[in-house]
């Protein structure tokens, strides 16, 4: 059982160099569903092998082992590992709540600034225009979407460059991006080796949101210099926003930029292999996740007096 749940633990620490091929070997889309999917998956996974070492070290205890009914001893492969891993366990769920928590609040905190921002200033259609100097423009999600832009960030580019940038936003709207990396920020907060990976996903989705912009405008240069002035611009500071409201200056800009000035290419075969291995990671952490605690789970009935060993 400890074997099994070890392994959900150290599976994590080989998807920043997996996610990475796969943004750059399948088409930004695809890429995004699959590097979010098992960033979540493996995070879960990660948890409840936390989760099921916490129970199997205070079912050692008398008094816990009293109530789970417990009529003989709690026993496992390595007893003599039991109550290290449990302390451990207890200390990772106790920083992940914690950093969880906090960023929650950071998070909730500049989402109602950013909506009450949003609030204040003209708004035609979706578009709301912030009147202040620094150069910024996100989508923010909510009831309805919007897409806040400053002014500062308008006077920046001129009127095709814009169209490129409303566009850009709205495909975020559009692609419930928010969503992706809501999740990408609660699994960087379930492992350490996530934190990585919601970097790519961060920049998996401004490049669906520029392949989209690019389609919408018909002009994959003018939104490639779009997004470098826009970034530019940006770099004198804009508003506050959460985290998962993307903007079109997020991410490493110089790699967006190239990849839209290069000529798009076709889909190769060892994007598909990468995508697997990725998949295979997360198929092989729930096997063990699931399996670690089926094993739990018979241990303590046979404690129990409810089952044979």
């Amino acid at each position: 059982m400890i074997a099994l749940l070890i392994l959900p633990l150290l599976v994590p620490f080989a998807l920043p160099a997996l996610a990475r091929r796969t943004l750059d070997r399948l088409a930004p889309a695809v890429a995004l569903w699959t590097i979010t999917g098992s960033a979540v998956a493996l995070a879960g996974c990660a948890l409840a092998a936390l989760g099921a070492f916490v129970l199997t070290g205070l079912l050692r205890l008398p008094f816990f082992a009293a109530l789970g009914d417990l009529i003989q001893p709690l026993h496992t492969a390595s007893d003599n590992c039991v109550l290290p891993l449990a302390a451990v366990s207890v200390g990772g769920l106790a920083i992940c709540a914690w950093t969880c928590a906090r960023s929650a609040r950071r998070q909730i905190r500049a989402f109602r600034a950013a909506r009450t921002a949003a609030g204040r200033g003209p708004a035609a259609g979706d578009l709301c225009v912030v009147d202040t100097p620094g150069a910024d423009a996100y989508a923010l999600p909510g009831r309805p979407h919007r897409i806040v832009v400053t002014t500062g960030m308008l006077r920046s580019l001129d009127g095709a460059e814009r169209e490129a940038l409303f566009a850009h936003e709205r495909a975020h709207n559009a692609g419930g991006h928010h969503y992706f990396l809501a999740a990408a920020e609660l699994a960087a907060h379930c492992h350490p080796a996530l934190r990585r990976v919601r970097d790519v996903i961060r920049l998996a989705a401004e490049r669906v949101a520029d392949e989209a912009a690019a389609s919408a405008v018909g002009d994959r240069r003018l939104t490639a210099r779009a997004i470098a002035r826009a970034a530019l611009a940006g770099r004198d500071g804009g508003i506050e926003r959460p985290a998962f409201a993307p903007g079109v200056a997020s991410g490493p800009v110089p790699q967006r930029v190239e990849a839209l000035l290069a000529a798009p290419r076709g889909r190769r075969r060892a994007g598909a292999w990468v995508a697997l291995l990725l998949a295979a990671c997360a198929a092989v952490s729930c096997a063990a996740s699931a399996t670690g605690m089926a094993d739990f789970h018979h241990r303590v009935e046979v404690a129990q007096g409810e089952a044979e060993r």
